[in-house]
């Protein structure tokens, strides 16, 4: 399909109106500290933030958690219509950011109204039929075969080695695939999310695995996902099943990888913490939603587009300007820390609940969120019981972040630890 639904002249792309000079959605702030970005940029322009994506397009990025959160309470006037964008006249086919803001396709996460609502009617009732004592089990083998692999050595990268494949290995048993796809998958999920040149290419692999995958599934029904939302009385197309399943697996994998890896991160570089989780004070369950608040996966996340002209947070936003919700900064706005004890987020003594998983009518379904939940708790318990002396192999300041405005996590995590033997090997 071409990139533009609509015909006519193709000026130059123009900024929001009435905005002061944008800041680029680029650049190390965002890989380095992008919380003292965010309050740089709280200082200099407020909670809707003018800014501006790779290939000069306009956007506006809401880092208000007030505004966020009216942002997502409202799809009538904020929906999740990436076919209302302004600058699609602008937007060549190569465009790297194409995967991650969207085209105008019949998928649950790039529809909206009533289509949103008919594609959830499919997918849900497919993800809360899956059983978690399964998830937990599938996720215990596939920790340990990934530990067994490494454990002997003293030493691995925990993304490498751990982090990423295990999400996607889980997923791809639930959703029907043979394990051994599993790591293709991955490479493919982190090209498309890093949002690099080969991005066009991970997209359309990417499709190539689930169309196959659908097919499979109706040629032979088995016990997963794919072959319920097969069995779901409403008529979809093979597209839009394939689209479907591409938005679950993607939704679910870098994320919670970046989940795994950052709660680590954090038990394994902050003393307090570690501390008091040797004393027994705190659990994996605790590192685990402090990084949803402190670190969040997903820092931002595209998009919404007005239907008409509106303000927000003292900005006029035009019909179909993009709007970036900015998870991570609203989860550490002032304005919710206000009176928390500590300045602790609001969900932990201030009376709010954090972003991380979004918000309203188009957040991550619940059922998508306890298996993310499962998966991440699970993969650090198995892996903190393997090997329980890990500790960092690096200088804490030594660990690079993804080159991801959108995404937060490290690209590698070297540890050490005493090595260990494999499950299967009998001294």
């Amino acid at each position: 399909m071409t990139s533009s639904p609509s015909a006519g002249p193709v000026p130059d792309p123009a900024p929001p109106s009435g905005c002061p000079a944008a800041v680029p959605l680029s650049g190390p702030g965002f890989h380095t500290d992008p919380q003292a970005l965010y309050r740089s940029m709280r200082r200099e322009h407020g909670p809707v933030v003018p800014v501006e994506l790779p290939g000069g397009f306009p956007a506006w990025l809401v880092i208000g958690y007030r505004e966020v959160h009216r942002v997502t309470s409202d799809p009538e006037l904020f929906p999740r219509d990436v076919g209302l964008w302004n600058q699609w006249p602008h937007v060549p086919d190569d465009w790297p950011l194409l995967p991650m803001v969207g085209r105008p396709l019949p998928s649950v996460y790039f529809s909206a109204g009533e289509e949103h609502r008919r594609h959830l009617r499919m997918l849900v009732p497919a993800l809360e039929a899956v059983d978690p004592f399964e998830v937990r089990g599938h996720c215990e083998q596939l920790a340990d075969r990934l530990i067994d692999a490494f454990c002997a050595r003293g030493t691995a990268d925990l993304v490498a080695d751990f982090c990423e494949p295990l999400p996607v290995l889980v997923l791809a048993r639930l959703v029907g695939f043979p394990d051994d796809e599993g790591a293709d998958i991955a490479r493919v999920l982190k090209d498309l999310a890093d949002g690099g040149p080969e991005a066009q290419t991970a997209h359309q692999r990417f499709a190539g695995h689930m169309a196959r995958l659908v097919a499979a599934r109706r040629a032979e029904p088995g016990d997963d996902v794919t072959s319920r939302m097969l069995a779901f009385p409403e008529e979809f197309t093979d597209e839009e099943y394939t689209l479907d399943l591409m938005a679950v697996t993607a939704a679910g994998h870098l994320t919670t990888a970046d989940w795994i890896g950052n709660s680590v991160r954090l038990m394994l570089t902050e003393d307090a913490f570690a501390d008091s989780m040797a004393r027994g004070r705190r659990s994996v369950a605790d590192a685990m939603n402090e990084v949803l608040w402190e670190d969040g996966p997903t820092q931002i996340l595209a998009g919404r587009w007005p239907v008409r002209d509106t303000r927000l947070g003292e900005r006029a936003v035009k019909a179909g300007d993009l709007l970036l919700l900015g998870l991570g900064a609203a989860n550490t706005d002032p304005v919710i820390r206000a009176g928390a004890p500590g300045g602790a987020p609001a969900g932990r003594g201030g009376g709010g609940a954090h972003l991380a998983f979004s918000h309203g009518e188009y957040r991550c379904p619940f059922p998508a969120q306890e298996i993310a939940e499962t998966i991440a708790g699970t993969g650090i318990e198995v892996l903190l019981d393997r090997l329980p002396d890990l500790e960092l192999g690096v200088p804490e300041e030594a660990l690079v972040r993804r080159p991801s405005a959108f995404l937060r996590g490290t690209t590698a995590l070297p540890v050490r630890f005493t090595p260990v033997p494999p499950t299967g090997d009998p001294s």
